[in-house]
């Protein structure tokens, strides 16, 4: 099927976006700090180190099907087709969705991540508070709100996350979407690759490890953030932690920002590249 010009005019502006991606030039400072992360990191034994992506992907697959399952994410499932039957009234499940435009989609989907960016932002503020509880638990949530986002952009444009395929595909969004700059146009390539190479979309074939060594200075930025929260806490305004709430926020805000900046040009890829093979 020809895409229409407003279709051709998104697919370019993603295929622009993406030029800008693989063309992502590192300068030194982040080469230094890539190699003195990775050496710090191969100190370990192997073993260790196996077991550490190894448990870290066993939690993200259980944390997937929680999301995918919970009642909180069905009810968003409805409104996305509620929300789009206001466009279409033949819509009665998630692929149908495929029946409208582009813009009627993104209008959908961008709803979905103003909601979860804000999300981050009060989820970084309450966590820089400095409370232990609320710092300790700031990057499982912050895993929560990121890995919902994603799985909310693929309903809205019309793919299911329950099935292998998805399932793994989702994750692997996730996944580059978090890495730096530098190394996100590997994991982009890798989404690329998957995406020419399975006919199927029903049971994934590709290479089912999700995190490794590359991913590892995400949750070190976590971490300092942490720590940074954990310095500045003390200086109060008004009895407040202005300073350290603003870091917190702040933080977490720009990670979502990057997950559905992601999340949003591949599914809108996905949608474009299959109205056009149709």
């Amino acid at each position: 099927m020809t895409l229409t010009d407003r279709e051709t005019s998104v697919l370019n502006e993603i295929r622009l976006w993406e030029e800008n991606l693989l063309n992502y030039e590192v300068n030194d400072l982040q080469l230094t700090y890539e190699k003195y992360l990775e050496r710090s990191f191969l100190l370990l034994p192997e073993k260790v180190q196996q077991q550490f992506f190894s448990l870290i992907d066993t939690w993200l697959f259980h944390l997937h099907g929680m999301i995918q399952g919970s009642q909180l994410q069905m009810d968003a499932k409805e409104r996305i087709l509620t929300s789009g039957r206001i466009f279409s009234k033949d819509i009665e499940k998630i692929a149908d969705i495929k029946k409208l435009t582009i813009d009627q989609l993104q209008y959908i989907a961008e709803q979905q991540i103003a909601r979860h960016r804000l999300y981050s932002f009060a989820q970084g503020g309450l966590a820089g508070t400095g409370g232990t509880l609320l710092l300790g638990t700031d990057i499982p949530a912050m895993a929560v709100i990121n890995l919902r986002i994603v799985q909310l952009i693929a309903m809205t444009y019309g793919f299911e996350v329950n099935t292998p395929y998805e399932m793994m595909t989702s994750l692997k969004v996730f996944h580059t979407a978090t890495l730096p700059p530098r190394i996100q146009k590997e994991g982009w390539n890798s989404l690329m690759e998957d995406l020419a190479g399975n006919d199927e979309h029903y049971f994934y074939q590709g290479n089912e490890k999700i995190t490794d060594i590359t991913w590892l200075e995400q949750p070190v930025q976590q971490l300092i953030k942490a720590m940074v929260i954990a310095l500045f806490r003390k200086k109060v305004i008004q009895g407040i932690p202005l300073v350290s709430m603003a870091i917190g926020a702040g933080a977490n805000y720009q990670l979502t920002r990057k997950v559905t900046d992601v999340a949003h040009k591949y599914y809108q890829l996905r949608y474009l590249e299959e109205k056009e093979e149709f």
